[in-house]
């Protein structure tokens, strides 16, 4: 389009009348909000089978939501005048009057749903109410009706949406993959039916089954079924009570934690939300109880008085706003700890963040369930042996003498000495030949603080070295060069490893089992949503292999580790794996550290651990000086 004809068409919107839109298009923008992705029509449409009483429901979908989303239940159903008013705007038997909001005890309220699905997509509904002998069936085709009719059918209500967006091809173009969309319906359909143990739930993908729950009595049989029963067995039941509010449901046993948030779901008053205040207050009662960037397994529910919560403030209804913040994240950090400390309080570790578990004294500790011991942390980290003498004695040299590397990284500028003593890009103690090769520092090793930090003096002052970021970034390239190169060695394990995982995980590790495989994993199917680890990288301790194998999938369902990039995504797999390889024994000798100083700067980037952290710092005289006021 030309500027001159963008310009006379602005022109014009500003002369333009204020008019009244046509419901047609009132209802295609309120889709705008409503509708941002297939599983939002899942949701809504739950949402509506619940609230009319249905004890089964169910759901599927092709290609994402793209071709089909049907929901089908055996709730009340309706009668042909409601199931035609239920498709005007804010139409609801939900509430009456503004004072309702207050009082809310449905999962819908707004009347926005069906209108702005009928709008952009071909929508059939077919209800039936057990006053009626037939039913109805309503077709509507991009928010224009196309007919009204009787049908049979039992009790209940079944709506089909095809061709979702349509109308809006715009919209349709900003959708994501079927993985992506299939994901996120999978996972909606998921907090259901947690929501309400008390209802059969089953989805359905393309022809195929993901998950099929009957009636459960109670919501770790649904976790069981749903998430599988490793994840129940790793849980604990909570029921804590004080005036006006009440926390209930299950959290994961102290040490048993996820690299991501997945697993940690909130229910305020049944409904399944985003809470940042009930999510922090979760993360915070287990500061110690957990390693640093690990979270907790919980499915809790929090209720309390409606009128103290709003609910009213996305479109989406995902977030909440409470009366009062911070009593209700003080009264879930009191609860939580509370059943913490019931099992014996944990204890962190100092550096490494593994959480100890003390048994009562003269009591054997009863849990696992599973019967087996009890792990220092939840997802243990890969363990590497620490690099020992012999391990580098080929690689290391004489602390003075030239190290022996790879061509170090072009990005990096050269090196060099500034008029200060200084070197440019690289520490004042670090120098190079002339042909740019790297030397070892001179450094007087002087001791060991704390069993991780190791005390060096230099010409310029101190400096402190921290082995496990040390010990990081010599895996790391060692690890990437193996990646790369597709030399991984692995080993057979004489009794594989059995790993029971929820849906979504279960369709990732699918896909990804060749990339596993070229990295020295081997993982065979047996059965739906399980598996058999049965080989695994060399690096690797065979009783790590499934939680590292769980933190994989964690970053593959985050994108961390990117699909369309395989360098990137070998790059990523380095990372994970050193950040969780290393276990440091309590003391190192001399030998040992000067040897982990020269596979050090042998490396590309030895300033940084992968993550970023630095794996040394220096203490020069002035700052020494300045410290002492000298």
């Amino acid at each position: 389009m030309r500027l001159s004809t963008l310009n006379s068409q602005l022109s014009t919107n500003r002369m333009a009348k204020v008019r009244i839109l046509p419901d047609r298009v009132a209802n295609q923008i309120a889709a705008g909000e409503v509708i941002e992705r297939p599983a939002a029509v899942v949701k809504e449409l739950v949402e509506n089978a619940l609230d009319a009483g249905a004890t089964r429901v169910e759901v599927e979908f092709r290609h994402g939501g793209r071709s089909l989303m049907r929901v089908e239940d055996n709730g009340g159903g309706m009668s042909r005048d409601d199931a035609l008013l239920a498709l005007e705007r804010h139409a609801t038997s939900k509430i009456v009057e503004a004072a309702d909001l207050d009082r809310l005890t449905s999962y819908g309220f707004r009347g926005e749903a069906l209108p702005s699905i009928a709008s952009v997509a071909r929508f059939e509904l077919q209800t039936r109410e057990a006053a009626n002998d037939v039913g109805t069936e309503i077709l509507v085709n991009g928010g224009k009706f196309v007919h009204v009719r009787d049908c049979g059918r039992p009790v209940g209500t079944r709506i089909e949406v095809t061709h979702l967006f349509n109308s809006v091809p715009a919209r349709r173009k900003f959708l994501k993959s079927d993985q992506t969309e299939a994901a996120h319906i999978i996972h909606c359909v998921r907090l259901y039916a947690l929501a309400c143990p008390r209802t059969a739930f089953t989805l359905i993908e393309d022809g195929r089954v993901i998950f099929r729950s009957p009636e459960c009595r109670t919501l770790e049989e649904r976790i069981a079924e749903i998430f599988g029963r490793q994840i129940a067995e790793a849980l604990i039941p909570i029921q804590c009570e004080e005036p006006n509010v009440r926390l209930s449901g299950l959290i994961g046993r102290p040490g048993v934690g996820r690299a991501t948030r997945h697993e940690m779901i909130v229910f305020v008053n049944s409904r399944p939300v985003d809470s940042r205040t009930l999510n922090y207050a979760l993360i915070e009662s287990y500061h110690e109880s957990l390693p640093k960037g690990r979270y907790p397994l919980a499915f809790v529910f929090f209720d309390c008085d409606p009128a103290a919560v709003d609910v009213n403030v996305h479109p989406a209804k995902r977030e909440i706003r409470f009366r009062s913040e911070a009593a209700v994240r003080g009264f879930v950090i009191r609860a939580v700890l509370q059943r913490l400390r019931e099992l014996g309080m944990p204890v962190a570790a100092a550096q490494g963040g593994s959480a100890v578990i003390p048994a009562p004294p003269g009591s054997t500790p009863s849990w696992p369930a599973n019967g087996g011991p009890l792990p220092a942390r939840g997802f243990m980290p890969t363990s590497v042996q620490p690099i020992t003498r012999d391990d580098l004695r080929a690689n290391a040299t004489p602390a003075g003498s030239a190290f022996e590397s790879r061509s170090r990284d072009p990005a990096r500028p050269a090196a060099a000495v500034t008029a200060g003593g200084t070197v440019a890009g690289v520490p004042a103690f670090s120098t190079t030949t002339s042909g740019g090769a790297p030397q070892a520092p001179s450094w007087r090793f002087v001791g060991l603080a704390h069993g991780n930090y190791a005390l060096f003096e230099t010409a310029a002052g101190l400096v402190l070295l921290d082995r496990r970021a040390a010990h990081e970034r010599v895996w790391y390239e060692r690890l990437r060069e193996q990646f790369r190169a597709g030399a991984v060695p692995s080993q057979r394990l004489l009794l594989p490893v059995p790993v029971e995982l929820d849906a979504i995980a279960a369709a990732l590790l699918y896909d990804r089992l060749k990339f596993l495989h070229a990295h020295g994993f081997e993982v065979a199917e047996f059965g739906r949503n399980f598996f058999r680890i049965e080989a695994v990288p060399a690096w690797m301790e065979p009783a790590d292999a499934e939680p590292f194998l769980r933190d994989l999938l964690g970053a593959f369902r985050e994108g961390t580790i990117p699909d369309h990039n395989t360098e990137l995504a070998r790059d990523e797999l380095a990372r994970l794996a050193s950040a969780k390889a290393v276990r440091l024994p309590d003391t190192a000798g001399e030998g040992e550290l000067r040897a982990l100083v020269a596979q050090l700067f042998a490396t590309r980037s030895p300033l940084t651990n992968p993550g970023g952290r630095p794996t040394y710092i220096e203490l020069n005289h002035g700052e020494l000086a300045r410290r002492f006021q000298r």
